[in-house]
C-alpha cells in the first residue's frame, strides 16, 4: 500500500510571483557590487576576463594573464567571457560576467522544478484515492511537489555560496539537474529523440566540468532502464546516441584546440591528464569528510530524502525513487573516489536530494512539520537578529564588544552607511516576519508548508550579510587595494613582470592594475612580484632560479585582513 495520504486542499501551488520572487532574493544579493573575491571566484573571472580581451588563443587555451589554466573545461568561461563582451561596456566587467551565473542558476532551478513535476505526474507517485473523494489531480499534485522540490533546493546551505560564484561548479551542479531532468524524459518515454536530448546534457557536463561526472551519471541514467523492460538492442541504441551526441559537443572545444595549437600547447593532454587525477580508491579521509561536510551542506534536503527511501520502501520500483537514487549512489561513489576534499564535488547530490526530500514531505507526520517550522523560526530569527546588532555596533560602537569583533576582522576601515543597502535588508526582514506571520496564523495545510521558512529565512540571512556587510567582505576578501598599490610603485615604461602568485592573486592584479604579467610562452622580464609568508626571512628560499641575481626592493605590502600573506615587488640591479 502506497504510504501517501493526501487531500487536494494541500496541493495548493506556490503562487508564481512569489516563486519568481524568492528567486531573485537569492540569486541577486552576492552578484551585484560584490568584487571579485580570493581564490576560485576571482581565478574563475581571470579566465573569463582574459577571453574577453584577448585573442582567439585565449579561447581555446583558458588562461588568466598567462597562466595556463585548461582543467575542467571552458564552457563556463565560454559563457562569462562573452558576458562581458556584450554587457562589460554597461554593466562593467565583473557584473557582466556575472549574468551568465543568472542564467545558469535559472536552468538548475528550471531543471529541477521539471523533473519533479513529470516525476510527481507520473501513476505510482499518486496517493491514495480518499473513499468519498477529494484527492488532487495529477498536474496539481506534480506541481506543489515541484515547488517543494524547489524550496529545498533553495535551502540547501552548500548551494548558496558556490551558486553565486563565477566557476565551474555552479554550471555543473545546474548541468546535473538538467541531465536529472532529461533522464526523466527518457524513462517516461524511451525514444531516440531523449536520448540525444541527454546526450546534450552529457556534452555540455563535459565541457564544464570534465568527463568522469558526465560518463558516471550517464551510467546511473541506464540503471534505471531496468525498470523499463526495454530491449537491450534498443538500450544500446540510445546509448550509442547518447555519446556520441557527447563527445561532439565536447570535440567542438577539443579538436580546433588540438589542431591550432593555441600558444604551442595542447590541451587535450593536460585536460585528460587532470581528468584521471579525480579518480582514486575511496579512503577513510574522503569518508570523513563526507560525513563531516555533508551534514550541513546537505541540510535541509537530507533528512527529508533519507525518510523518503524508507517511507517507499515497500514500493518497489517506483521511478520518483529509484531515478534520484541512483544519482545519489553514483554522485556518493564520485565524491568517496576522489582523492581531493572539494565542495564542489559534493553539488552534484544536491538535485536529486532536493527530489527524494520533496517526495519524503508526502509522508513527514504533522509533529514534524511543526518542529522544523520552529526549529527554523527560532534559529533564523536569532541569527537576523545577531546581524543587525553586529550592524548596528560597527556604526556606533555599542555593544562595544560586538563592536571590537567586527572591527577587528577589516582592520584599517572605517564603515559607513549604505542608505541603498541598508533599505534593502529592512524591507527583507519586514517581509521574513510577514511570512512568519502567515505561516504560524494561518496553518495552511500545504505540502510546501515545512519548507517555506527554511528557504525563506535562509534567503533573508544571505540577503542582509550581502547588503549590510558587503564592504567589509569585500574589504576583507579582495585584492583590489594591494594591486592598485602595486600599480603605483610600478616604474615608468614596465613592460613585463615575472610572478609567482597564485590564480586569484593574478586575476585581481591584472584586472585591478593591468599588470603586465609574462605570457604563456614565458619571457625575461625585470620586475619580480613574489608572494609569500611574513615568517619566511630567507629571500634564496622563494625562488631558488634568481640566486645570484641581484634584485632591488621596490614594495612591501598584503591586505590588511592577512596576518600571513605577503607580496613584495623586486627591480633587477642592473
Amino acid at each position: 500500500m502506497k504510504p501517501v495520504r493526501l487531500a487536494a486542499a494541500a496541493t495548493l501551488a506556490l503562487p508564481r510571483w512569489a516563486l519568481y520572487a524568492l528567486g531573485l532574493l537569492y540569486i541577486l544579493p552576492g552578484l551585484i557590487g560584490r568584487e571579485p573575491w580570493k581564490n576560485d571566484d576571482a581565478a574563475s573571472f581571470g579566465i573569463m576576463w582574459t577571453m574577453a580581451h584577448g585573442s582567439w588563443q585565449d579561447w581555446l587555451w583558458p588562461n588568466i594573464a598567462g597562466l595556463s589554466l585548461p582543467d575542467e573545461g571552458p564552457l563556463a568561461f565560454w559563457l562569462g567571457a562573452l558576458g562581458i563582451k556584450l554587457f562589460g561596456w554597461l554593466l562593467g566587467d565583473v557584473l557582466a560576467a556575472r549574468v551568465s551565473t543568472v542564467g545558469i542558476f535559472l536552468l538548475g532551478v528550471l531543471s529541477l522544478w521539471y523533473a519533479t513535476f513529470h516525476l510527481g505526474r507520473r501513476q505510482d507517485a499518486q496517493p491514495l484515492r480518499l473513499a468519498f473523494g477529494g484527492q488532487p489531480e495529477p498536474d496539481d499534485f506534480g506541481r506543489t511537489l515541484a515547488d517543494a522540490a524547489v524550496l529545498i533546493y533553495l535551502g540547501c546551505l552548500g548551494l548558496l555560496l558556490h551558486s553565486h560564484e563565477t566557476t565551474p561548479d555552479a554550471l555543473q551542479v545546474s548541468m546535473t539537474a538538467f541531465l536529472l531532468y532529461r533522464t526523466v524524459r527518457y524513462v517516461e518515454k524511451p525514444s531516440l529523440r531523449n536520448a540525444g536530448l541527454s546526450g546534450l546534457a552529457i556534452g555540455l557536463m563535459t565541457l564544464s566540468g570534465g568527463w568522469i561526472t558526465p560518463v558516471c551519471l550517464m551510467l546511473a541514467l541506464f540503471a534505471c532502464t531496468r525498470f523499463l523492460a526495454q530491449p537491450a538492442i534498443r538500450a544500446m541504441r540510445d546509448l550509442g546516441a547518447m555519446i556520441a551526441v557527447g563527445g561532439a559537443l565536447a570535440a567542438l572545444w577539443l579538436l580546433p584546440a588540438q589542431l591550432l595549437e593555441p600558444y604551442h600547447q595542447q590541451p587535450l593532454n593536460a585536460w585528460l591528464g587532470w581528468n584521471w587525477l579525480q579518480l582514486d580508491w575511496p579512503s577513510w579521509s574522503s569518508v570523513k569528510f563526507f560525513f563531516r561536510v555533508g551534514v550541513w551542506f546537505f541540510w535541509p534536503a537530507w533528512p527529508f530524502a533519507c525518510w523518503a527511501v524508507w517511507a517507499w520502501r515497500r514500493q518497489r520500483g517506483v521511478l520518483h525513487i529509484v531515478v534520484p537514487l541512483a544519482f545519489v549512489v553514483m554522485g556518493l561513489l564520485l565524491t568517496l573516489c576522489n582523492p581531493q576534499s572539494d565542495q564542489g564535488q559534493l553539488l552534484v547530490l544536491l538535485p536529486p536530494l532536493a527530489i527524494m526530500a520533496a517526495f519524503g514531505l508526502l509522508t513527514m507526520k504533522r509533529g514534524a512539520i511543526n518542529a522544523i517550522d520552529w526549529f527554523s523560526v527560532m534559529a533564523l530569527t536569532l541569527c537576523a537578529l545577531v546581524i543587525w546588532i553586529f550592524y548596528f555596533a560597527k556604526l556606533i560602537g555599542w555593544p562595544a564588544k560586538a563592536a571590537k569583533n567586527v572591527l577587528k576582522l577589516v582592520p584599517g576601515y572605517t564603515p559607513e552607511v549604505g542608505w541603498i543597502a541598508f533599505f534593502v535588508a529592512l524591507a527583507a526582514t519586514l517581509g521574513w516576519f510577514v511570512l512568519v506571520h502567515w505561516r504560524v496564523s494561518r496553518r495552511p495545510a500545504v505540502l510546501w508548508r515545512a519548507v517555506v521558512l527554511s528557504s525563506g529565512g535562509l534567503i533573508l540571512i544571505w540577503v542582509l550579510s550581502m547588503t549590510l556587510f558587503l564592504p567589509e567582505l569585500n574589504y576583507g576578501k579582495s585584492y583590489a587595494g594591494v594591486a592598485r598599490q602595486i600599480a603605483d610603485k610600478l616604474p615608468p615604461g614596465t613592460r613585463c613582470i615575472e610572478t609567482n602568485v597564485g590564480p586569484a592573486q593574478r586575476a585581481s592584479f591584472a584586472f585591478y592594475a593591468q599588470l603586465p604579467f609574462v605570457g604563456v610562452e614565458g619571457g625575461r622580464c625585470d620586475l619580480l612580484l613574489l608572494q609569500d609568508s611574513v615568517k619566511l626571512r630567507d629571500n634564496r628560499e622563494i625562488l631558488p632560479q634568481h640566486r645570484g641575481k641581484q634584485w632591488v626592493l621596490l614594495w612591501e605590502g598584503r591586505r590588511p585582513a592577512d596576518r600571513q600573506e605577503r607580496f613584495r615587488l623586486f627591480r633587477r640591479a642592473d
